[in-house]
């Protein structure tokens, strides 16, 4: 695995609190109506995704995952200039407006969703790695679900394919501990989710998923796994997440005290205990990299508030491919 240095622990920091802060805008401007539909943030989670980042081969490795899916594609590459506009349904989006908060999408940088469907991307992102171990690409599919899709049988069916012709594929489940609302003790007889690989004598583990270093040791091992030709592996990222499943989730499941205990080991504040007492960094270079992510943030807000809604012909451009479609009878 690449070594975590210095230099990672200062972006795994600028990087993770500018998706912390990048979602806390986006909550913002939710409540004031810029942003419709649905809105599930990751705050919370960022190590997940910055351990998996450190352990992937951002040239070729792809992944997918559900709909709290705003700051994945930044980490792949993605400008977030244009996932804000996405979310703000502005024709300069990754989808041209045309696929809000759950559908972001980016081919160019390997990025494969953005799923409203719940569990509906486990068997795609299985598809997406056949299709890279028949043409013979050396690429691994990282397939992100939560804990409740986990539950879905759709994760049986695939799982088993998956080893059959032992795919170049990782599944990660992120255990925030509720589907929704419901606690994972409620979803079935036990709480190890890992095991669900175990009965298709799949490599699985539990892994630590508030600390980005942890992360990023699990993945690397189940990457490099996939690519000597191994197969899966399934991991189970132990995390949680700080806000409601939606904007609109009241969470009377769960009290402020248990928020405030997981909050202790928030993912960031880690990275930055650790930037301090290895004085990776002085006070005043910590408060640079603050200040920078506060504008980077505004310089998103300001770019998908200046851009344009789409024209309504694209809705008929993006849907029909033949342009006299014979049975459009009405314009908008």
């Amino acid at each position: 695995m690449k070594k975590i240095t210095k230099e990672i622990y200062l972006n795994w920091y600028k990087d993770m609190l500018f998706w912390r802060k990048f979602e806390d805008k986006l909550a913002a401007v939710y409540i004031q109506q810029k942003v419709r539909g649905f809105l599930h943030l990751y705050n919370g989670q960022e190590a997940v995704l910055a351990g998996a980042l450190h352990a992937m081969d951002l040239t070729k490795d792809k992944m997918i995952t559900a709909y709290r899916n705003h700051v994945q594609p930044i980490g792949m590459g993605v400008d977030p200039k244009r996932v804000m506009a996405e979310l703000f349904g502005k024709v300069t989006g990754t989808s041209q407006g045309m696929g809000g908060s759950m559908h972001i999408f980016s081919k160019e940088f390997r990025f494969y969703g953005g799923h409203g469907i719940v569990g509906g991307q486990i068997p795609l992102g299985a598809g997406i790695a056949f299709g890279d171990k028949y043409k013979g690409n050396d690429a691994v599919t990282l397939t992100y679900f939560g804990d409740g899709a986990a539950r879905q049988g759709s994760l049986h069916e695939t799982f088993n394919m998956a080893m059959l012709w032992n795919l170049p594929v990782v599944f990660i489940v992120e255990n925030n501990g509720y589907a929704m609302g419901t606690s994972v003790g409620r979803t079935a007889s036990h709480e190890d989710i890992w095991k669900l690989g175990l009965g298709y004598e799949m490599p699985s583990r539990p892994v630590d998923g508030m600390n980005p270093v942890k992360v990023a040791e699990a993945m690397h091992e189940a990457i490099e796994h996939a690519r000597k030709g191994n197969g899966p592996t399934f991991l189970e990222m132990k995390t949680y997440r700080y806000r409601g499943h939606s904007m609109s989730d009241a969470q009377h499941y769960r009290t402020k005290d248990e928020v405030s205990e997981y909050k202790k080991i928030d993912p960031i504040t880690q990275v930055l205990d650790v930037i301090k007492d290895k004085k990776y960094a002085t006070a005043d270079e910590i408060k640079a990299i603050e200040k920078e992510v506060k504008s980077k943030v505004a310089e998103c807000e300001k770019f998908a508030e200046e851009s344009p809604y789409p024209d309504k012909q694209q809705l008929y451009d993006m849907v029909y491919e033949q342009e006299d479609y014979p049975f459009l009878k009405h314009r908008l």
